[in-house]
């Protein structure tokens, strides 16, 4: 019988023996492309999920300084660094300038700034000739910062050259133990990003388009960021492309940041102008003011104005709501209580009922705090009226008591405003302090508790700080911190307020 046929498949000859070698390991077997395609769509996954991350946090920042120290932090997770430095210099020259530092302590900046500032990387961008607004747009690296020569700058057109490096340049980054540096400009409107490809995705069909509109001006220069290496190297393609995205992104957020900074810087000096200049001096009592304004605006003010035979009249109040119409409303109605305390000043009650008529004639959708004090030195004594306001706190040697005040309603609240007034009389040495509702809400804590802080503060004044209202007034304030963190930074106040001291002699 003759042996078995081995099967027929197809393209294998079964009449030709199998080789003898062993079959190479599965690992040097080349990769499918299929597995190649993968790692990659991998890898730009993880990419794209990291930068999201760090836009995200980049995003919750409301305020320049914190956004700035987020920026320090993701490039320098991006980049493989350990330290940082950011310079915030708009090119408007119009402010703010700053310059904050990762890793690095107050010394290490102060060394940083003996650099002659065109031998650094960020003062190439700064301050070097390049895309016509003072500097080139692409990254600048260094990637020995303790070499005689920069083999690694790059040019605005990305190619390598080598100038010499400033021997003090050396001599900090010696000290400071500094190897490399890698520094990108922070620009806004149509900036360009790091000299680095992105990676390249299939090919899709394009629809005609109509031709592209005009080019938009030439990107806006903020600053610019370096982050520091310990090791003479420069970061990766990859790298420098993550980093080109995450920095085009923060320039548009910086850039947003800026005009509410400014925003609010005007805000402020606006609501600084509507308020009293230089507390009046006067026989038998002494004055001191505190204010502080949020970035946002708000209505809080106060005010001194002496009156015929030796009056003063003191009045705080707040005005309901925030942003550019409280300053303005706020102004409005301390002039009208002015030239009312100076008609009937004598009769709180009546000036606090013609303000109210004022307000719902020229305000109707505004609302208003407000308490107003008809003060005689001479005499020691206060008569007293509110409209929906905390009553004033009584400081000295024997008492530090509230000072009880009728229940009424806020200034717009009712169609007839009408309260009675108060009479206090105080001991020589004794200081009155007049303040708004946000001296109270800064606390973060329920109104029960705010005022028990309050009273806990105003009686923990040591007897030397008592002779001088403004020492009485800081003491309060110091013991009264706000305790609402900001996002990414230190407590914030969230509350504007007013805080009028007046001791009497």
């Amino acid at each position: 019988m003759s042996a078995p046929h081995m099967p027929k498949v197809a393209g294998i000859n079964s009449t030709v023996p199998a080789p003898t070698q062993t079959a190479p390991p599965l690992d040097a077997l080349p990769a499918a492309p299929g597995v190649l395609i993968q790692d990659q769509l991998a890898g730009w996954v993880s990419d794209l999920t990291t930068l999201h991350e760090l836009t995200e946090r980049l995003a919750r920042t409301r305020f320049l300084d914190s956004a700035l120290h987020e920026l320090l932090r993701a490039g320098a997770a991006l980049a493989g660094a350990r330290r940082g430095l950011v310079l915030f210099e708009p090119a408007d020259g119009l402010g703010p300038v700053t310059t904050l530092g990762l890793g690095l302590s107050h010394a290490d900046l102060g060394h940083l700034e003996t650099v002659p500032r065109r031998a650094t990387s960020y003062g190439r961008l700064l301050d070097g000739d390049g895309d016509g607004i003072g500097g080139p747009a692409e990254p600048v690296v260094v990637p020995d910062l303790l070499a005689d020569t920069d083999a690694g700058a790059r040019a605005e057109a990305g190619t390598a050259t080598a100038t010499e490096k400033d021997p003090r340049q050396r001599e900090v980054a010696a000290r400071l133990g500094l190897g490399a540096s890698y520094a990108v400009p922070l620009l806004v409107g149509g900036a360009k990003g790091p000299p680095a490809e992105a990676p390249q995705l299939p090919q899709v069909p394009q629809l005609p388009q109509s031709p592209s509109p005009a080019q938009p001006p030439l990107p806006a220069k903020l600053g610019a960021a370096v982050w520091l290496y310990d090791e003479p190297t420069e970061p990766t393609e990859r790298q420098r492309h993550l980093i080109g995205l995450y920095v085009r992104y923060a320039g548009e957020h910086l850039s947003r940041l800026l005009e509410l900074e400014r925003a609010r810087a005007h805000m402020t000096t606006l609501t600084r102008e509507l308020l009293p200049g230089p507390l009046p001096r006067m026989p038998g009592v002494q004055l001191a003011a505190r204010h502080r304004t949020t970035p946002g605006g708000g209505g809080d003010w106060y005010d001194a104005l002496p009156l015929p035979e030796g009056a003063l009249s003191l009045a705080v109040g707040s005005v309901s709501g925030s942003g550019p119409g409280a300053p303005a409303a706020t102004g409005r109605l301390r002039a009208a209580l002015r030239a009312y305390a100076v008609m009937e000043g004598e009769d709180p009650i009546a000036v606090l009922s013609d303000l109210e008529l004022l307000l719902r004639l020229t305000e109707p959708a505004c609302t208003a705090t407000a308490l107003f004090a008809y003060a005689e030195p001479a005499r020691r004594t206060l008569l007293l009226a509110g409209a929906g306001h905390a009553p004033p706190l009584v400081v000295g040697d024997r008492r530090t008591e509230f000072v009880e005040t009728s229940l009424s309603a806020p200034l717009g609240m009712l169609s007839c405003w009408q309260a009675p007034s108060v009479e206090l009389v105080t001991a020589p040495g004794e200081t009155v302090l007049l303040y708004t509702d946000g001296l109270l809400r800064r606390t973060g804590e329920p109104m029960d508790r705010a005022f028990a802080r309050l009273h806990a503060a105003a009686a923990s004044v040591p007897a030397t700080a008592r002779d001088d209202p403004g020492a009485v007034a800081d003491h309060v304030l110091r013991a009264l911190p706000p305790t609402g963190p900001g996002p990414a930074g230190p407590p914030e106040p969230h509350e504007d307020f007013v805080l009028l001291a007046a001791r009497f002699e």
